[in-house]
């Protein structure tokens, strides 16, 4: 039976986390803990993994660790979880700057690629013929390039763009989230779900061969 008069660890673990490789995992680095003061510095700066080669560049730390961890050095602990019962560790090294070459080409491919893509959907849907059978509508004349409905319409896709994706260069307009942001964190959301199940499946298995 639970020693009442015990010191409570409240401990909720942040859904994700990242510390540079070469350094070792503190439970500061993973989580939030409300404990007394004579433990606080104490437990922030217990060791709970030390990342290797084998472990690449993500690492699950389920709870079971850190309350191993936790009682190995402190058993009076009671420890009380809230949240996410695991957290997804990235371990990163320092990147080289990218180069502007590099940018640079990168920014002209998508120019180019983004540009051809407009220009055969236009095709398809013979933009063109429709221009000229408005102007025809409301001048009756025909012109081979009705400029005063095809200089507002270009200039309309590149305004529609930008308020749509909600960006100009590193400007935004307001705090809602653009598409592409939406689409880039549901694409992360499945990353890390997908890392979270495939190391919950290794460490069945390890735990099945240790058995």
């Amino acid at each position: 039976m639970a020693n009442s008069g015990a010191p409570y660890l409240y401990i909720r673990l942040r859904r994700k986390a990242s510390v540079r490789k070469g350094s070792v995992v503190q439970l500061r680095h993973i989580a939030q803990i409300i404990v007394e003061p004579d433990y606080e510095t104490a437990l922030n700066e217990l060791i709970i993994h030390k990342p290797q080669q084998e472990d690449g560049n993500r690492v699950l730390i389920d709870m079971m660790l850190i309350v191993r961890k936790v009682k190995e050095r402190y058993p009076e602990l009671q420890i009380e979880h809230f949240g996410e019962p695991h957290v997804l560790l990235e371990i990163f090294s320092d990147n080289k700057k990218a180069s502007p070459v590099l940018i640079g080409l990168v920014w002209l491919l998508l120019f180019i690629g983004s540009g051809l893509a407009i220009m055969n959907f236009h095709a398809d849907v013979s933009m063109l013929e429709v221009h000229q059978r408005i102007y025809e509508l409301m001048t009756g004349k025909k012109v081979e390039h009705p400029l005063i409905l095809q200089i507002p319409y270009s200039l309309g896709i590149g305004v529609g763009m930008v308020i749509f994706f909600n960006h100009l260069f590193k400007k935004k307009f307001n705090e809602e989230p653009s598409p592409l942001e939406v689409e880039m964190f549901m694409y992360q959301e499945n990353i890390n779900h997908y890392v979270i199940t495939e190391e919950y499946m290794k460490i069945h298995e390890e735990g099945e061969s240790k058995g």
